[in-house]
């Protein structure tokens, strides 16, 4: 027992005891008992390309943890949300199906209107979906899911789309209740624990507790972080050091910019902001602790993403997106283009870059081809397997155009519109007047130069290629308001 005494003092640090969160009872080794793969899929809320240090080295914020997954796993440095706000593409993951074709085109509770009313859409993913979970639970996987769901009301939780175990998942898009953040939680779906307990670091402890239960098992472990989505709350130590890191930052440029009606930010320096950061990251760091003392590092499969843009033009705009333009809401690539790191066991022990864009409903057959499980379904599948360009054989990859629908009026400003990416041209359809705007992302990733009366014949083609998409995936169509009213001209 002597040797394993450093292995369990780990794990006892791991688990760090909490009410309603039993620590490890037992010696805590997990020996797969087949060859299978386990998988960790960490999914962060609102979290800009910017906001992590292997995109970003500049980033005033501090991600040690994503560091050390990037260092051992592919980047993607071309990885888009399939819509730039939550629900839409928290759906792709779990099916692998664009929001287009489930019809959740926006976060379950949006609905606000303009000069259009926005396309109708379902409030919940629906239960003839087929998720990863119900996949991985059919092929003998034990399931777990763990932080925020926001995929529907009651009867379409986690439990219900083929997770054994929720830890907080339920309706709401946010922490809402109770302290928010912070123990007591008002979550129906997760205990409390000691008063003043952080939420992030709880769901990581509860997915370790899980990983460690299985015995052998093969797992599939989604830790989706309520962070760093708004209410703006981090501990208050780590607040205090992020104010003093704050007064070093010098700014040269503009602090603020413009996008339609919203002012959005331009410089990371929000303190608050950089906390939330910071903790998630060290929530992450705790599940790569765990498969380290577990002994599962080496047969578990890591995929860190996040749902949408960072939150810069609304809500405290508490971070900024540059290089990319706007945020959550828009179109942009701010709003859409997301932090993608994937870590394999064994072969993907050394760091690399892909640069080949790929989209959130990518993941879900990526996960199952690497997992031996069979992806084929009654419905189709829009996500392309991953597992060529993770393996280092990229020319085995189809490289295919990438379409976003987004038919509503979004909280930060954003409004209905589509776009479509074709090779490094991005072309972005508004609804409303039926503008376009066309950008190069290889010589313009902020999207600073509109090339659309340059090239119409690329319009043409583009815009021809997004209607037929469009109607491919029986996409729906906001219609004009015949109750709006433009505001007078001052």
């Amino acid at each position: 027992m002597g040797r394993w005494l450093p292995l369990m003092g780990m794990l006892l640090g791991v688990f760090a005891s909490a009410s309603g969160s039993p620590g490890v009872s037992r010696d805590a080794r997990c020996v797969p008992a087949t060859d299978r793969p386990n998988v960790v899929l960490i999914v962060a809320d609102d979290l800009g390309w910017a906001d992590i240090e292997p995109n970003n080295p500049e980033t005033f914020y501090r991600t040690p943890n994503l560091n050390r997954l990037a260092a051992r796993g592919v980047r993607f440095t071309n990885a888009y949300a399939a819509a730039p706000v939550c629900s839409p593409t928290r759906g792709s993951i779990m099916t692998g199906r664009h929001p287009a074709r489930t019809r959740t085109t926006d976060w379950f509770g949006g609905a606000r209107t303009g000069r259009l009313l926005p396309a109708e859409y379902e409030e919940a993913l629906p239960l003839e979906e087929r998720t990863i979970a119900e996949t991985f639970l059919e092929g003998g996987y034990a399931t777990f899911f763990a932080g925020k769901w926001h995929l529907g009301p009651e009867g379409y939780w986690p439990e219900d789309q083929g997770f054994q175990v929720n830890r907080g998942g339920w309706t709401r898009g946010g922490p809402y209740g109770g302290k928010k953040y912070f123990s007591p939680y008002g979550n129906p779906r997760l205990k409390d624990g000691e008063p003043g307990e952080h939420l992030p670091d709880r769901l990581a402890r509860e997915t370790v507790e899980f990983m460690a239960g299985q015995d052998g098992r093969p797992f599939l472990a989604v830790l989706s972080f309520y962070s760093v989505h708004t209410p703006l709350l981090a501990p208050d130590a780590l607040v205090q050091d992020y104010r003093g890191r704050q007064e070093q930052v010098v700014v040269e440029g503009p602090r603020w910019g413009r996008e339609r009606t919203r002012k959005v930010r331009l410089v990371q320096d929000h303190a608050v902001y950089g906390a939330m950061v910071e903790s998630m990251d060290a929530a992450v760091g705790k599940v790569l602790d765990g498969l380290e003392a577990l002994g599962l590092a080496e047969n578990t499969i890591v995929i860190f993403f996040s749902d949408n843009g960072g939150l810069s033009t609304s809500e405290g705009h508490p971070t900024s997106n540059l290089p990319f333009r706007a945020g959550k809401g828009w179109l942009y690539e701010g709003g859409i283009r997301e932090p993608c790191l994937i870590a394999l066991p064994g072969e993907g022990s050394i760091a690399s870059v892909s640069s080949i864009p790929i989209t959130s409903h990518d993941l879900a057959p990526t996960m199952m081809e690497l997992c031996g499980l069979p992806s084929e379904t009654h419905r189709p599948l829009d996500g392309q397997s991953l597992a060529p360009i993770l393996r280092g054989n990229d020319a085995d990859w189809p490289r295919t155009d990438l379409y976003w629908h987004y038919p509503h009026y979004g909280n930060q400003g954003g409004a209905p519109s589509g776009a479509i990416r074709s090779g490094d041209l991005k072309l972005i359809e508004w609804f409303e007047d039926d503008r376009v705007e066309l950008f190069d992302l290889a010589t313009d990733p902020g999207e600073t130069h509109d090339l659309a009366d340059q090239r119409p014949d690329t319009v043409r083609r583009m815009r021809a290629a997004l209607a037929g998409w469009r109607l491919g995936v029986g996409a729906e169509m906001p219609r004009p308001n015949p109750d709006f009213k433009p505001k007078a001209s001052p």
